[in-house]
C-alpha cells in the first residue's frame, strides 16, 4: 500500500518549518550553550554568550529571527520507495515554493539573501529561492525532511582537504580551525565528512550538522567506534585553542563535533569541515499522507533566565559629538554603549562607493562618513511597530579591502561588525587612529532593540545591502581593535590558549 503525499501538505510543511527555525533554537543547542556559559571564565566570552542566550529567548517570545542572516536553505529529503506524489511539481520546485512563502510571510518576513548569476551580476532572487536540495530514495512509505537555514558567515568558513591515507584528521582540524577566524560565530558545531569523494564528503559534513548536540553524553559513556573517539579528540583539541565565543578568547570554541563517513578510494582521504554558528537553525519532520507536519513549539521555560548587566567599567559614547581624542581613550576589550547616528554599509555598498570615488563623482547626497561610524549590517525588514528588523553584524573581514579607502578618503572614524580584521586593516586602523568595534554575531534581535530610528539614505535598489542611517541608544559593542592597533582577536585567544594548556 503506497502513501500519497499532497503538494500542498509538503509546501506548507516547508514554509512552517522555515518560520519555526527562524526564531526557535533547538533545545539541545540552548542547553549546551547555557552549560558553556556557566563554565566560562573569560569575561568577554561570557558576556557574548549571555547576549546570545538573551537574544534566543527574545526571538522565541517575539517570533522574530535569531539572526539577520536568515540563511541559504538546505533541505535533505528522504523519500520512501512506496511513496506517491499528488503533485504537478518536482520535489525541488515544491521546496522552493515553500521557501518563497516562508521568506515573504508578512507576520515574520525573512531576509532574502540568495543571488543568481553568482559569477556575474549577482542579482537577488527576492524570495530566497532556490534552496539546495538533496534527495534520497529509501525504504518505507514516508517522507523524512531535515531542513536548515545556514548563514553565509559560517558557510564561508567551510574547509576541504584531500589528505593522504596516513594523515591525522584531528591534527588537520586543530591546525585549520584557527585559520577560520571568528566569522563563523563560535561557539557552534563543526560538521565533518570523511571519505567517499570530495562532493560526498561535503554533503556528509552538512548532513551531520542536522544531528542533536550530544557530546557530553558521549564523554560520559566513552567512545565505542573510531568516529566517536575522533569526535572526542577533536572536541578537546578545538576547545584548548582558546578561541572562545566570538573569537575573543575563552574556554568554549565548539559545543559539539559531528562526523559522518563513507568508504573511499584506497589512495584517498577526503575531509570536509563545515561550521555551524551560534544561530544554529534546523528541524526534522515526517510526512505520512495524513496532512502537513505539526511542529511543537518549545516551552519558554526551556530557556535559562539570563540577565546582561552593564558593568562599572562600561563607557558611553555620544556618536553625534564624538571626537578622535575620545576614541583614543578606548582600549581593546572595553565595552562601549553607543548612542547617536550611524550609517550602514556592506559588500555591495562598499563596491559602489569605490566606483563613485574613483570616478570623481563622490558620495551620494545625504551620505557623509566624516567623523561617523559605519555598521556592517544587512537588516531584516521591520514588522508592526518595529523601526527595523533583526540587525546583527555581518563578517567585517570581507570589507578589509575597502577599509584604507574609507578611512583615507571619507573621514570615517570607526567601524562596527563581527569577527577579526586582517593585518593590513589593523595597520590602517592604527595609522588613521580609528577604531573597530564588535557587536555580537547571533544576537541580531537584541541589537535591533537599540535601534530607535532607521531610514534608507542611498542605494535603495540594493535591498538589504542599501545604506541606512540608524539612530541608536545604548548599542552594546566591544572594542576589538583600538587606535593603537591592539587586536582583541589576537590577544584574547593567545591568553586563553596558554591558560587552557596550563
Amino acid at each position: 500500500m503506497s502513501t500519497i503525499i499532497k503538494k500542498a501538505d509538503f509546501i506548507d510543511s516547508i514554509e512552517d518549518a522555515l518560520q519555526y527555525i527562524s526564531y526557535y533554537h533547538p533545545k539541545d543547542f540552548i542547553d549546551a550553550m547555557h552549560s558553556a556559559y556557566l563554565r566560562e571564565q573569560s569575561p568577554a566570552a561570557k558576556d557574548a554568550m549571555a547576549q546570545i542566550l538573551i537574544n534566543s529567548r527574545m526571538s522565541a517570545e517575539g517570533k522574530r529571527p535569531l539572526c539577520q542572516d536568515t540563511g541559504i536553505v538546505t533541505c535533505f529529503v528522504k523519500i520512501g520507495m512506496n511513496v506517491q506524489w499528488d503533485s504537478d511539481l518536482t520535489v525541488q520546485q515544491m521546496v522552493d515554493a515553500g521557501v518563497a512563502k516562508a521568506y515573504s510571510n508578512p507576520n515574520n518576513p525573512l531576509r532574502a539573501s540568495i543571488v543568481k548569476d553568482p559569477a556575474g551580476k549577482r542579482i537577488n532572487t527576492k524570495d530566497n529561492a532556490p534552496a539546495v536540495v538533496h534527495i534520497d530514495m529509501v525504504a518505507g512509505d514516508q517522507v523524512e525532511v531535515m531542513i536548515a537555514a545556514k548563514g553565509g558567515g559560517s558557510e564561508n568558513k567551510s574547509k576541504m582537504v584531500m589528505l593522504n591515507p596516513s594523515d591525522d584528521i584531528a591534527e588537520w582540524v586543530e591546525k585549520t580551525v584557527p585559520t577560520m577566524g571568528a566569522g563563523w560565530c563560535p561557539p557552534g558545531m563543526l560538521g565533518i565528512g570523511i571519505g567517499g569523494t570530495a562532493e560526498k564528503a561535503a554533503v556528509m559534513a552538512k548532513e551531520s550538522l542536522m544531528d542533536p548536540v550530544d557530546i557530553h553524553e558521549l564523554q560520559a559513556r566513552g567512545a565505542q567506534t573510531t568516529e566517536e573517539a575522533l569526535r572526542l579528540d577533536i572536541f578537546e583539541r578545538c576547545n584548548k585553542l582558546g578561541i572562545g565565543a566570538q573569537g575573543l578568547g575563552g574556554m568554549t570554541t565548539v559545543l559539539d563535533i559531528k562526523i559522518k563517513s563513507a568508504p573511499t578510494h584506497a589512495a584517498s582521504k577526503p575531509v570536509v569541515m563545515i561550521p555551524n554558528c551560534a544561530a544554529t537553525r534546523h528541524v526534522h519532520f515526517h510526512l505520512d499522507g495524513s496532512g502537513p507536519a505539526e511542529l511543537t513549539p518549545p516551552k519558554l521555560e526551556d530557556w535559562p533566565e539570563i540577565t546582561w548587566e552593564v558593568g562599572d567599567n562600561v563607557k558611553r559614547a555620544d556618536l553625534n559629538n564624538i571626537t578622535k581624542e575620545e576614541i583614543q581613550t578606548w582600549k581593546s576589550g572595553d565595552t562601549v554603549l553607543l548612542s547617536g547616528k550611524i550609517l550602514t554599509g556592506r559588500d555591495a555598498a562598499h563596491k559602489r562607493i569605490q566606483g563613485l570615488l574613483e570616478s570623481g563623482e563622490g558620495l551620494p547626497e545625504g551620505v557623509d562618513f566624516n567623523g561617523k561610524f559605519i555598521y556592517y549590517v544587512g537588516p531584516v525588514d521591520p514588522v508592526g511597530d518595529e523601526v527595523v528588523g533583526p540587525a546583527g553584524p555581518t563578517t567585517s573581514t570581507r570589507m578589509d579591502k575597502f577599509t584604507e579607502m574609507m578611512l583615507a578618503e571619507t573621514g570615517l572614524m570607526g567601524m562596527i561588525g563581527k569577527a577579526e580584521r586582517g593585518p593590513a586593516t589593523v595597520a590602517s586602523i592604527k595609522h588613521h587612529k580609528a577604531v573597530y568595534l564588535m557587536a555580537v554575531g547571533g544576537a541580531a534581535y537584541l541589537v535591533a532593540k537599540a535601534i530607535k530610528k532607521a531610514k534608507v539614505v542611498a542605494f535603495e535598489d540594493l535591498g538589504m545591502e542599501a545604506i541606512y542611517e540608524f539612530d541608536v541608544v545604548d548599542m552594546p559593542v566591544t572594542v576589538a581593535v583600538d587606535s593603537e592597533g591592539t587586536n582583541a582577536h589576537d590577544t584574547g585567544p593567545a591568553i586563553w590558549k596558554v591558560k587552557l594548556e596550563g
